[in-house]
């Protein structure tokens, strides 16, 4: 591994630590969030009644009737009935006050506990439609439907007025699928509204739970994601509180956790959006606070119902791309996307060669230990023959060292470096080698290193998957722990973060060892020194990063060792500068017979030179 390849590994360690740092809340952030959590104490200190209304909350914007005149006012008065539909994955329960959903349990998943997997319930979660009337307007929180037309799967709630029209609010839970879809329709309620009246105003809040282990880990995958129409979806931000208005229609919402998602899905578009997202504090049992403020289109004659649909479940990418072929219009949803890959580049090599690879190692029903080891081993394979062309650049530049020593005692002094790179650009021009040689390779192996990066911390399929002494390869291992947070290092000591650090460690010194001795020369101490910090740096950065995710690193790094090992066995450095010397031969018996030789390293002489003739006519002139 020459230079090239070690500023490689630096640029992928800077990358890292930048996606770290700007996932780390400031001091500003934590202090706006403390802020923001006394005035809501004091706000809550100073209520009697009922909660005040948040910015995104539409109810705000209605005054309600409550007498005795309201068409509504039976419907005010009654008893809350829970509704149960379920299929084999999914089981969601219903409340008639206010007709919207109240708890959710995957029955697929398992929480910390062991038990299946409840992603919100009544607390967590809050739903208000609201509609704009002549002479009264409606909220649902806290009106009683009717619940009629019960199956397993199906269920219609019905709003009747004392004037004999009525609401429908028809659920129904698809088989096989983490999908609820909602009908909503008005009957016999035209005079009802205003001739203008043509949308419904909906408030969706939900606290996403802390269901991983560790806090900060999942706290970087956790945030309200939505896509625009026509366009690539968006999120809040992760790590500070934040907000959003957004003009442009929507096509989906997502109350995003760093596995499960609530997603609402409007089929005639969401607009006039308000979106929220709040940092919970850790020890709270929750994530985040998410809060959503939207319009959709809404037929007071009834004609034409309002269709909506909620995606209750894992973000697994081959679940939500196929749950795109349930949707009941022709938008192209693109829920998949909710599975964040990485940058365009990545993106296309996790979803068109990671995933499937994945996959097809997952299918032979292997450990997902084993399924991440082969994978790295298919990986390490791939890019070997990059991997090998740099080490052979490397390998030329050094077994020209006798040349460039004597190059350096000819010009030993600081003033000479001109002509000594210059003359050291005429060797390699001599043998035909370029310094440059193992450059592309590294450029062509880092977007699929990072590649793993950004797959193996959103892949659901080693949520609670057990290797070895890690008991969940989708969060940390800690078998050393203390219990106590100590600075920097937190309240544990990950054994893969360790191994993937010494490995990472072990690989630049040999690396160093094996460096052309140019490179050597011209590195900058600083570089030196940021080779062997590198690891140390990579140790406090992944501690709390997923077991999988160092492991596979760890893996990787040890194959780079074993393979670099190998190559500087198998490669017979002597006949690689015969064949330097023969290549030295051919290439003036070219220049003989052309006149000149072309290429990069002609072209670098040429340039090298211009600038020494540029250099001696500007000493010329400061001798005069």
């Amino acid at each position: 591994m020459d230079k090239n390849t070690l500023v490689g590994f630096v640029l992928i360690g800077a990358v890292l630590i930048g996606f770290s740092i700007y996932n780390k809340p400031s001091k500003e952030d934590l202090e706006r969030a403390r802020r923001y959590q006394d005035s809501i104490q004091a706000i809550q200190k100073e209520t009697t009644a009922q909660p005040q209304s948040t910015p995104t909350d539409s109810s705000a914007r209605y005054e309600v009737r409550t007498d005795s005149t309201s068409a509504f006012y039976h419907a005010a008065r009654g008893a809350e009935q829970i509704i149960t539909l379920e299929n084999e994955l999914v089981s969601v329960k219903l409340t008639n006050k206010g007709a919207r959903l109240c708890e959710a349990t995957l029955k697929k998943y398992k929480d910390q506990k062991g038990e299946a997997l409840q992603l919100f319930d009544k607390d967590d979660m809050q739903m208000n439609f609201a509609f704009e009337g002549k002479n009264e307007n409606i909220l649902t929180d806290d009106l009683y439907f009717e619940p009629m037309n019960l199956t397993d799967s199906t269920v219609t709630m019905r709003l009747p007025t004392d004037g004999g029209g009525y609401f429908d609010f028809d659920y129904q839970l698809l088989k096989d699928a983490y999908v609820v879809n909602l009908r909503i329709q008005a009957r016999g309620l035209q005079n009802f509204f205003p001739a203008a009246q043509k949308s419904i105003h909906t408030s969706w809040k939900q606290k996403i739970r802390h269901l991983e282990k560790g806090y900060s880990f999942e706290q970087r995958y956790t945030a309200l994601t939505y896509k625009r129409a026509d366009h690539d979806s968006d999120k809040l931000s992760e790590t500070r509180e934040s907000s959003k208005t957004l003009t442009e229609p929507l096509d989906w919402i997502a109350f995003k956790g760093q596995f499960f998602s609530t997603i609402w899905i409007a089929n005639q578009s969401f607009n006039e959006v308000n979106l929220h997202s709040k940092v919970e504090t850790e020890g709270s049992e929750y994530m985040k606070d998410y809060a959503a403020d939207m319009t959709t289109f809404f037929d007071p004659s009834g004609k034409e119902p309002t269709n909506m649909q909620l995606y209750i479940g894992p973000n697994q990418f081959n679940i939500l791309k196929a749950t795109n072929r349930l949707c009941t219009s022709e938008k192209k949803l693109e829920l998949e996307d909710l599975v964040y890959l990485g940058w365009p580049i990545i993106r296309w090599i996790n979803r068109w060669f990671t995933i499937p690879l994945f996959d097809w190692l997952s299918g032979w029903g292997l450990s997902m230990g084993l399924v991440l080891l082969l994978m790295t081993i298919i990986v390490k394979v791939l890019v070997y023959p990059a991997t090998y062309k740099s080490y052979i650049s490397s390998a030329k530049m050094r077994v020209l060292k006798p040349y460039m020593d004597k190059i350096n005692a000819k010009y030993p002094h600081k003033d000479d470096a001109l002509k000594k790179q210059q003359e050291m650009m005429a060797l390699y021009n001599q043998y035909g080698v370029s310094p440059m040689g193992g450059c592309l390779p590294t450029i062509i192996q880092m977007p699929v290193f990072m590649a793993l990066f950004f797959f193996v911390p959103n892949a659901i399929e080693l949520r609670q998957q057990s290797f070895l002494w890690a008991n969940d390869l989708s969060a940390y291992d800690d078998v050393i722990r203390w219990g106590t947070n100590l600075p920097i290092i937190g309240d544990h000591l990950s054994i893969f973060c360790i191994l993937f650090s010494a490995s990472s460690l072990l690989n630049t010194v040999i690396s160093m060892k094996m460096q052309d001795p140019m490179n050597q020369q011209q590195q900058m101490p600083f570089m030196k020194y940021m080779m062997y910090l590198m690891p140390i740096m990579f140790f406090f950065i992944f501690n709390t990063y997923s077991s999988g995710l160092n492991y596979y690193y760890f893996i990787s790094g040890l194959i780079s060792i074993l393979t670099m090992v190998v190559l500087r066995k198998t490669t017979n450095e002597k006949k690689l500068l015969e064949r330097l010397e023969a290549n030295k031969t051919k290439i003036q018996q070219n220049k003989s017979a052309k006149g000149t030789r072309g290429g990069l390293m002609a072209k670098l002489e040429a340039l090298q030179k211009e600038q020494a003739r540029i250099e001696q006519e500007r000493q010329r002139k400061l001798k005069k």
